[in-house]
């Protein structure tokens, strides 16, 4: 930490390189002591500037770069990409692709298991920011289970490069389907002793109640998305309210915030962003299991219209010269909305792309919440935004 001293206040550069940041984040902080007065976050260290190189890919050439958007939720970046680039082509009859049904399930079923792996690593590394190492060994095992899954079918553990235009890269690999059931079932039983050991723990939960709350009204017009929003009881899901692929055929819940941490809590604070984040991996396990018991056999024919995994053939011709316009399209990510607005001058290069993130909406709320906080509460306010800076800084 470097430190400069103002007459009573003392500023502290609080990163790039520390470890409670959760990436290349600076945070200028002045304090008068243990209290905080303010804080301004300064970011861009990991800028590599992907919207302006996706000008110089193709289309489909673009999509391991969205791996890097966040690479914790690959998955999900790959999906909110392709889909975005897939309005665009359904702008045009000529255009438009009939993405196999199979292929639609597997991607919902993938961007779910990729929610819990992502909420895995949140969860488990907030609680080791708050000095409970063993937790956040038993979240990283459980997310081991899912990127084993993920590797055997595409070949990679962290950045995937499995949606494309049209569908996927491949089929799931053979008994793909037993080993997420078996997977589903014992992450179940691992919530359970996760929260006998942490969730309902004194000392975890004093350090989180009442601390950093943003009111529903605050969460709005910061910009918050995903479970920082509903963390504060803003009842808005994407999946539920502006559905995308086949979410509108599965019956889930949305958990909203509801100062779970009791007397000492409030709505929106610390604790209840970590047990909205609890609560929405039990919610995707139950959509796995409705994207598993719903998903066609698959045919073996990759362009088949309900068994098939991609129409890979169509959606090359199609990108030759897709449709003049512009087409907006988002997501719910595990850190909330990610959207992707792309314009297209009708060659096979993107004219412009611009990405929404959750990570850097959030970041502008720091400012507000920050100034009367302890030093160490800053460190929870971080870990319960759960922000990856690849995400707000691209």
């Amino acid at each position: 930490m470097n430190v400069e001293r103002e007459g009573d206040f003392i500023t502290l550069s609080m990163g790039p390189h520390h470890p409670a940041t959760h990436g290349v984040l600076r945070l200028e902080v002045t304090t008068d002591g243990e209290v905080i007065r303010a804080c301004k976050p300064d970011i861009g260290y990991l800028h590599r500037s992907i919207e302006k190189i996706g000008e110089f890919l193709e289309w489909y050439q673009f999509v391991p770069y969205t791996d890097r958007v966040d690479y914790v939720c690959s998955m999900n970046s790959n999906h909110a990409w392709v889909c975005a680039v897939e309005t665009l082509l359904a702008s045009s009859e000529e255009t438009k692709l009939a993405i196999p049904e199979r292929a639609e399930y597997i991607r919902i079923l993938f961007a779910e298991l990729n929610r819990i792996s992502s909420h895995m690593v949140g969860l488990g590394s907030m609680t080791m920011d708050m000095g409970a190492f063993t937790p956040f060994l038993h979240a990283l095992s459980q997310r081991e289970f899912i990127n084993d899954i993920f590797e055997k079918t595409c070949g990679a553990r962290l950045t995937y490069n499995y949606m494309c235009v049209g569908g996927l890269v491949r089929d799931l690999h053979a008994g793909a389907e037993d080993e997420i059931r078996a997977m589903l079932k014992g992450l179940e039983k691992a919530m359970i002793d996760f929260n006998r050991l942490i969730s309902s723990n004194n000392i975890f939960r004093a350090r989180l109640a009442g601390i950093a709350a943003v009111s529903a009204e605050d969460a709005v017009s910061y910009g918050l998305v995903g479970p920082n929003l509903r963390g504060s009881g803003v009842d808005f899901d994407l999946r539920r309210d502006k559905p995308y692929g086949f979410y509108e055929r599965f019956r889930f819940d949305v958990p909203l915030g509801k100062a779970y941490a009791g007397a000492d809590g409030r709505l929106g604070d610390c604790y209840d962003r970590y047990v909205v984040r609890l609560l929405e991996v039990l919610e995707s396990i139950r959509i796995c299991r409705q994207a598993l018991d719903q998903m066609p056999p698959a045919s073996g024919v990759e362009d088949d219209p309900v068994g098939g995994w991609c129409v890979a053939k169509a959606a090359q011709k199609a990108l030759r010269k897709p449709p003049v316009g512009e087409v907006y399209f988002r997501c719910e990510n595990p850190r909330g909305e990610t959207g992707y607005h792309i314009v297209s001058d009708g060659t096979k290069f993107p004219y412009r792309i611009k990405i929404r993130t959750g990570s850097f909406t959030a970041m502008s709320i720091f400012e507000k919440l920050v100034p009367g906080l302890m030093i160490a509460d800053l460190v929870a306010l971080i870990g319960s935004f759960d922000i990856v800076l690849p995400e707000v800084d691209r």
